[in-house]
């Protein structure tokens, strides 16, 4: 008798339209299996309680401390010795005492007395992108705003020169593929390459900018100290290269996501153009139904228990921020709608939470608060111009093109 076919995985992160739709699969892991443990080695969490608790609850980012297994087998394989961010020095991929140490040195750019101060200058770049896009009276709003916007504002606060920007667009769209499970050879070659090459990129701008100081944040990145101890040049180099990435790429899912998913749900533009004070909390629920980031990683130093299920030390966890951001347990019978004036809108995870919640959390609010508003004021009645076309990512998943036309 011939074999049965295997079944397919619960979790299948690489089913068709998947990364177009995921919300239908975390609906199903959330009654069926909220604490999962996939066959390739890595254990999945997607209710709002438990992600919530996993956050908070201080394990440990480094990818060293996975146990071995399947993932780690699977990893070395695809990867061999080319393993992207490996010997990771950013404070995404460190912890204690390493990450206190590098947070507390870059925080001291993003206090809310620094964001408020960045507003005017956000208003103006907003204002001009959106003229431009009112005299085609059709375009990307990708390519028009949500893009452009914040790189330009995390360019202008490290005080990078701007030759480099468009290529450096290029090497960070191929650098976040590695947070996504990779088995293509030819891409893994280019994210690897990628990576390298921004190094490279980041090392010549923290040489330029120690001969040429100013008052931007890698020169304070440089000069920077804490106890008596500074950045050393590879943790420049990492941390430089952190906030050009997520100062900018989490952000573009956040202005395009939530641009569609207000241009999907007939009058909400508009509602906010009429009244500019819902724009706050519409920021909130945006991030809630749709979060730019997808997941947040833990790796267990010591056995732990979720929901009577023991998850053994070293194990790679997956929280799914999106899949607890419309958990019916907390937000209610209603978590799939879209509710601009949702009171608890602001208590989403899309920001993670505790020791590693989002530094550029104000910053990425205020530029979509900003966004939105300036958007609704010109546009009120934008409409979609088109089929949208999503990146095809799993993790930082967001609109790839997104066609507009203003109505006007």
């Amino acid at each position: 008798m011939p074999e049965s076919p295997p079944s397919a995985p619960l979790f299948d992160p690489f089913a068709p339209g998947f990364t177009d739709d995921p919300y239908p699969q975390y609906a199903a892991m959330r009654e069926a299996a909220p604490v999962h443990e996939h066959p390739f080695g890595f254990w999945l969490l997607t209710r709002y309680e438990d992600v919530a608790w996993l956050l908070r609850a201080g394990l440990s980012v480094e990818d060293d401390n996975v146990a071995d297994g399947p993932l780690r087998q699977m990893r070395a394989e695809t990867y061999g010795d080319r393993s992207p961010r490996s010997n990771a020095k950013s404070m995404l991929d460190r912890d204690p005492p390493d990450h206190t140490r590098l947070r507390r040195l870059v925080s001291k750019a993003f206090t809310p007395r620094a964001v408020r101060a960045l507003r005017p200058r956000v208003t103006d770049l907003v204002d001009g992108m959106l003229a431009e896009m009112e005299r085609a009276g059709r375009g990307d709003l990708v390519e028009a705003l949500a893009y452009p916007l914040p790189f330009a504002v995390i360019a202008e606060m490290l005080g990078t020169p701007s030759s480099d920007h468009e290529r450096i667009r290029e090497l960070t769209g191929l650098v976040v593929r590695s947070l996504e499970p990779v088995v293509d050879p030819d891409l893994i070659a280019s994210v690897v390459a990628a990576e390298e090459e921004l190094n490279g990129i980041a090392a010549e701008m923290i040489a330029w900018k120690r001969a040429n100081p100013a008052d931007d944040l890698l020169t304070a990145l440089i000069h920077a100290e804490d106890e008596g101890t500074v950045l050393d040049d590879d943790e420049l180099v990492a941390q430089t290269l952190l906030l050009y990435i997520a100062g900018h790429e989490t952000t573009v899912n956040l202005i395009a996501g939530g641009t569609l998913a207000l241009l999907r749900h007939p009058g909400r533009l508009a509602a906010l153009a009429q009244d500019p004070g819902l724009v706050p909390n519409a920021v909130e629920e945006l991030l809630r139904y749709d979060s730019p980031v997808q997941a947040s990683r833990r790796i267990t130093l010591e056995p732990i228990t979720v929901r009577d299920i023991e998850i053994p030390a070293g194990a790679f966890v997956m929280a799914s921020l999106a899949a607890a951001n419309r958990d019916e347990r907390f937000w209610g019978p209603d978590a799939a709608e879209l509710r601009l004036d949702r009171e608890n809108a602001h208590q989403h995870v899309s920001f993670g939470a505790g020791p590693h919640h989002c530094l550029g959390a104000s910053l990425a609010r205020m530029e979509a608060c900003v966004a939105f508003e300036r958007l609704a004021a010109r546009f009120p009645d934008l409409t979609l111009d088109g089929d949208v076309s999503w990146n095809g990512r799993m993790n930082l998943r967001g609109p790839a093109h997104l066609p507009v036309s203003s109505g006007r």
